[in-house]
């Protein structure tokens, strides 16, 4: 691979849809220089004006109406919030920071869709940017007393006199350790440890209440006596087996999908629980460009990337405008803020569909009309050198014989080449 093909896979991988100019600045750089910027600390954006939880304002003796409205508020605030992260992450997506917010979204998976309200889900947003960084220690002390996810998982619901398994569980099979290391027992266990968090929606907080807790000494992943949330946090992140989980993830998320590649995990362990020195190591990593074209862009990669990439000033775009990507979302699969399940989104080959494909040809063209610059920067290009023009525009390293056939016809109207080309699958798969 060429230096700006190696600089570019960095780029695509770490970020949201590199711009040719960053493109150029990361070959001028070199490629451990620009995965140190990528990866240093950011600070914590400024939040969102949400208002009050219309759902927590609400009495005991709420009427119907007043539900209605509360919840038609609530819808309003989760668009608000779903827009402000779209705007962030078109807007700050050359760094890798939003990116990794976007994996531990994934990873941590939990749904406005139960949660209902749009201030638990951003300040679980927070957790991500602040924790998810450095040594998962912190986070995962930080995720066990998160109040989206103790509603996600009915934590709420697990009293000492009605122990639910649900948090307990997930928290070891999904988001630390991974199937076949715990039993039943510890499942159990885990659960009374967890008993008693309870959610004030008003506040957006979450607190022990004592009289629900069950304190009682408990034997949990090999270890017996009196344990709270924080050494349940403590034993798994220190799990032999949450590293090579941890692991696991990145790997699939960053590197690759193929099972045939997942030896390169073991480079990545050697970082130990820290995500970030993870990515360092991968991203440095002298076989990484051979990942090249083994994953698949998930829709928000998709959109995202396509915005910066066209240079669209999502700042400056009118509602309908606002209402045309946030639906390229919803056609597409994956809106933020509403994963499917516990277990997060699809991955790989779920998202290259016949009808996916056809909702990117038409989402494509919406685009190049938000686009006029970027369609204007092609049209000063002879016709004969647009589609390398093109490919520069998208960070795509070329394009197959076949591709440009199908671009070739194209060529003449600036306007519909983005827009197909948007669609090809060098551009979707990365």
């Amino acid at each position: 691979m060429t230096d700006r093909s190696v600089a570019s896979h960095v780029l695509r991988r770490l970020t949201f849809g590199p711009t040719a100019t960053e493109v150029d600045a990361a070959v001028r750089a070199g490629v451990e220089p620009t995965v140190s910027r990528l990866l240093a600390p950011a600070a914590l954006p400024t939040p969102p004006a949400l208002g009050a939880d219309p759902v927590g304002a609400l009495g005991k003796d709420a009427t119907k109406e007043q539900k209605q409205t509360a919840r038609k508020q609530m819808q309003d605030q989760v668009t608000a919030l779903t827009w402000w992260w779209v705007d962030r992450l078109a807007q700050t997506g050359a760094t890798a920071t939003e990116k990794l917010t976007f994996f531990w979204h994934g990873h941590w998976a939990t749904s406005v869709q139960k949660v209902r309200s749009a201030n638990l889900m951003f300040n679980q947003q927070q957790v991500f940017r602040r924790y998810g960084t450095g040594a998962t220690g912190p986070l995962v002390r930080a995720m066990l007393r998160d109040p989206a996810l103790i509603v996600w998982l009915d934590g709420q619901r697990n009293t000492r006199k009605a122990p639910n398994e649900n948090l307990a569980r997930e928290v070891m099979e999904l988001f630390t350790l991974g199937v076949g290391h715990y039993t039943e027992d510890d499942v159990k266990a885990a659960a009374k440890v967890l008993t008693g968090w309870q959610v004030d929606r008003a506040t957006g907080t979450a607190r022990l209440a004592p009289q629900r807790h069950d304190d009682r000494p408990v034997t949990l992943l090999g270890h017996t006596g009196p344990l709270d949330v924080d050494g349940f946090a403590d034993l798994l992140t220190r799990h032999p087996a949450h590293v090579p989980f941890l692991a696991a993830r990145i790997w699939a998320r960053y590197g690759s999908d193929d099972p045939a590649t997942a030896g390169m995990t073991a480079a990545l362990a050697a970082a130990g629980n820290d995500p970030n020195a993870m990515l360092r190591i991968l991203a440095t990593h002298e076989s990484y460009p051979e990942t090249a074209g083994h994953l698949v862009k998930q829709p928000v990669e998709w959109v995202v990337g396509a915005l910066r990439q066209l240079n669209v000033d999502t700042a400056a775009l009118t509602g309908n405008q606002r209402k045309q990507v946030l639906g390229a979302l919803h056609g597409l699969g994956q809106v933020p803020f509403r994963p499917p399940s516990v277990g997060g989104w699809p991955v790989g080959a779920a998202w290259l569909t016949t009808s996916s494909t056809q909702a990117r040809l038409r989402f494509g063209q919406q685009f190049a009309g938000l686009a006029p610059a970027a369609v204007d920067r092609l049209a000063t290009a002879k016709a004969a050198d647009r589609l390398d023009a093109c490919a520069v525009l998208l960070a795509v390293d070329a394009w197959s014989e076949r591709t440009a056939a199908v671009l070739r016809p194209a060529a003449a109207d600036p306007r519909k080449l983005l827009a197909v080309a948007l669609a090809t699958p060098e551009y979707t798969v990365q």
